[in-house]
């Protein structure tokens, strides 16, 4: 498995520095674990966060600050972390790496999948308290999404055979970054069902009439 094409510099910087949202954190872990060029690049980053930290002069604490950090751990909520990445061992391209195996429970093959639209299921993944939605997408061989924009990003990472989105061709491990001067029409490969990871904060802009009727039923 090559890996031709990666996340951006800023959304790994955001990851590194811990202020990505936990569904993009997912998403960027998962690729990570699959990527062992953007591991590199998340090594240098944490690296570079360090020596940012160690640059900066000391600060003043007032005597109760370990008494007051304690109290946070022992009763305040947790707080959000984005979640590690972790190599994973080869297995078949059916093998789902940490961390998303911890949130779907297991690999691609035993997954249970409910329609979406025709030729295309969805999985939800529940991350209460987290605006961006993350889903597990299938299309079946072929399958051409109806062509639309975005009102804001979408990450989609592809876990098992090809996608195929205007000058990008997509295997596993790949990543897709779009924004709101995306307009698309992804197609799966014929090789077979194509399976992705997709996260996204804001409603698709469908282009069809028969589309946008749809949407709300949607749920995309």
């Amino acid at each position: 498995m090559t890996v031709r094409h990666h996340i951006s510099d800023d959304l790994l910087l955001s990851y590194a520095a811990g202020t990505l949202d936990e569904a993009s954190s997912l998403l960027v872990a998962t690729h990570l674990a699959l990527c062992p060029h953007c591991r590199t690049r998340a090594a240098a980053a944490d690296a570079l966060g360090g020596e940012m930290l160690d640059a900066l002069p000391a600060a003043e604490v007032t005597p109760d600050l370990w008494q007051s950090v304690l109290a946070r751990t022992q009763g305040g909520p947790a707080t959000p972390s984005a979640p590690p990445a972790t190599a994973l061992r080869p297995r078949s391209d059916m093998a789902i790496p940490e961390p998303l195996r911890s949130y779907l429970g297991t690999d691609l093959s035993g997954l249970r999948w409910s329609r979406l639209a025709p030729r295309v299921q969805q999985i939800v993944i529940d991350i209460p308290g987290c605006r961006p939605r993350a889903r597990m997408l299938r299309f079946e061989a072929g399958t051409q999404v109806p062509e639309h924009g975005h009102s804001g990003r979408e990450l989609t990472l592809v876990l098992h055979g090809s996608l195929h989105d205007r000058h990008l061709s997509m295997t596993r491990g790949d990543v897709a970054e779009t924004d709101e001067d995306t307009e698309h029409q992804p197609r799966a490969g014929l090789d077979g069902d194509c399976i992705c990871l997709a996260v996204t904060d804001a409603p698709l802009r469908f282009k069809g009439r028969f589309a946008r009727l749809l949407q709300p039923w949607f749920g995309i």
